[in-house]
């Protein structure tokens, strides 16, 4: 019986060690994947720089907090060993100093050194960063993160679809794909699928795609002439899937890119990537010449007048609220956000003038100096403070604001602190910081409610979800600012040229695709 028992213990200390073996085995073979990038969308043509705070950068495991598919439990989490470096994620603003740049990869490429070998590295980036002294900064970027982790590693790379993808961005990436949605509600969904391309390629030893077509399309729109949301930009996204699932194609992508800088890489592109060479490059062709085709019905996806137009046409509506865009500045496509014109022009109204008139909210202005006051004298309180104008003082000077404070919120991660100043019937939404207004918190944590406004003035493009969904009715005002609509104005000089719609009667292009060499192949 003795004999049965140690028998019996003897091939369960052999099972459980064989289980611990195969734990350990599991555990060696997970891939080591890092995780790095910056992200901003930068005008040039803003007189604004942005500095390194700016992009709140978060360092090792504080990055997963960013993406709800690294939760500790999550099967993306489980499948890799995963090494987050620095990860720095900007509102959209100015052209980045060269020193907040250089801060940043240094830092990152120190982690980088110190936490290799890698098998993959998922680079999340916008890619319409601009930086001083650089004409393609993701590019660069790249670059240089993979003289560090070398050309073997896999890198996989996740983008805004107003980014720029230069070929050096193309050659240095293994995998890449961008949002097919404008506005963006699939951004992380599509950050995940960057990741899961990724891990896939790694899992089944797959490693770099065979093959990566790229083919630039000298077409440059601003995003709000190319939402998803309206034809032709709704179909043309459309076609990306029948491309992208196909057999032997890992992903397939379309950049707009961004129009509000000025370097030889700003314009649209097309990217796919597989290992069926007449798949990748025939995918690649036919969503290029799609684009192509559809240049010339792609318009804004609101109505669009002077600001002047834009009031009286808010002011005649019963619908309500009656979205405004003050769309030259608007924040979070690269303008300063403290331009003080369309302001000026509304405060200059008659109709506002009285606390009886129309009810308007403005979002919103910097104006540290009136926040200052305003924290002095409490709610309730009258003010009189200048706002405004600090950074982009070339289409109106720092305003006067005086007027009754509202509401104060101190706190906020981008305006840090907020105050409401009532003029006439207008709230002005003043900010220690410039931020955008996108989400109806934004606007009831200062004790205004924009369902109930007359009219609703936001520095914004096209209009959010949460703001899209409770218009009643809304237009796009031509107003001036480091965004202007107005591409003609602008005035740029390092594009490629010719360029739709800046040449409109240009000779089509060719767009075939170019066979992008694999990272691993550069000299």
């Amino acid at each position: 019986m003795k004999r049965l028992f140690y028998s019996f213990l003897v091939i369960l200390l052999f099972l459980s060690c064989k289980q611990n073996s195969k734990n350990v085995e599991t555990q060696k073979t997970l891939p080591r994947i890092a995780i790095a990038g910056l992200g901003i969308e930068s005008s040039t043509f803003s007189p604004a720089q942005t500095h390194e705070e700016a992009f709140h950068a978060r360092i090792g495991d504080s990055i997963f907090g960013r993406y709800p598919f690294f939760a500790d439990d999550s099967d993306v989490r489980k499948r890799a060993e995963w090494i987050p470096t620095l990860l720095g994620k900007s509102l959209p603003g100015g052209i980045v100093t060269r020193e907040a740049y250089e801060s940043m990869v240094e830092k990152t490429l120190k982690m980088l050194k110190a936490d290799g070998p890698y098998d993959g590295l998922f680079f999340d980036i916008h890619g319409a960063m601009s930086v001083v002294g650089l004409e393609d900064a993701e590019g660069d970027l790249i670059k240089r993160i993979r003289e560090v982790v070398g050309p073997e590693v896999l890198i996989s790379t996740s983008m805004d679809l107003h980014g720029n993808v230069s070929e050096r961005l193309a050659q240095h990436t293994d995998l890449i794909t961008c949002y097919r949605m404008a506005p963006h509600e699939d951004a992380l969904e599509s950050k995940e699928r960057a990741i899961t391309n990724l891990l896939d390629r790694l899992e089944n030893n797959m490693g770099k795609p065979k093959y990566k077509a790229w083919i630039p399309v000298p077409i440059l729109l601003p995003g709000e002439k190319t939402s998803t949301r309206i034809e032709p930009g709704k179909s043309l996204y459309a076609k990306v899937p029948s491309v992208a699932n196909q057999k032997g194609v890992i992903d397939a992508a379309i950049w707009i890119g961004y129009a509000w800088a000025d370097e030889p890489r700003n314009h649209a592109v097309v990217m796919v990537t597989g290992d069926d060479k007449e798949k990748v490059v025939s995918g690649a062709e036919k969503l290029a010449e799609a684009f192509w085709e559809v240049r010339r019905e792609f318009e804004f996806v609101a109505p669009v007048a002077t600001l002047d137009k834009s009031i009286k046409m808010a002011l005649n509506s019963k619908k309500q609220p009656f979205i405004i865009s003050d769309m030259g500045d608007n924040p979070t496509a690269g303008g300063a956000g403290d331009v003080t014109w369309t302001l000026k022009e509304i405060l200059a109204r008659p109709e506002f003038k009285s606390e009886d008139g129309p009810t308007l909210i403005y979002a919103s202005i910097p104006g540290p100096e009136l926040v200052a006051a305003a924290q002095k004298v409490g709610v309730g309180g009258k003010v009189s403070a200048m706002a405004g104008a600090k950074v982009d003082d070339r289409f109106a000077p720092p305003l006067q604001l005086n007027g009754t404070v509202t509401a104060i919120k101190e706190g906020d991660r981008d305006a840090e602190v907020e105050v409401v100043v009532k003029i006439g019937s207008v709230n002005v939404i003043v900010t220690e910081k410039r931020k955008p207004y996108h989400h109806l918190k934004d606007f009831t944590d200062l004790n205004l409610n924009p369902r109930q406004a007359d009219v609703v003035v936001v520095k914004i493009g096209y209009l959010v979800p949460e703001l899209y969904d409770i218009r009643g009715d809304w237009v796009m005002a031509l107003t001036p600012g480091g965004v202007d609509q107005d591409l003609e104005r602008l005035n740029h000089k390092q594009i490629k040229r010719p360029m739709y719609p800046l040449d409109e009667a240009m000779e089509k292009p060719d767009l075939s695709a170019q066979l992008i060499q694999a990272s691993d192949n550069l000299e």
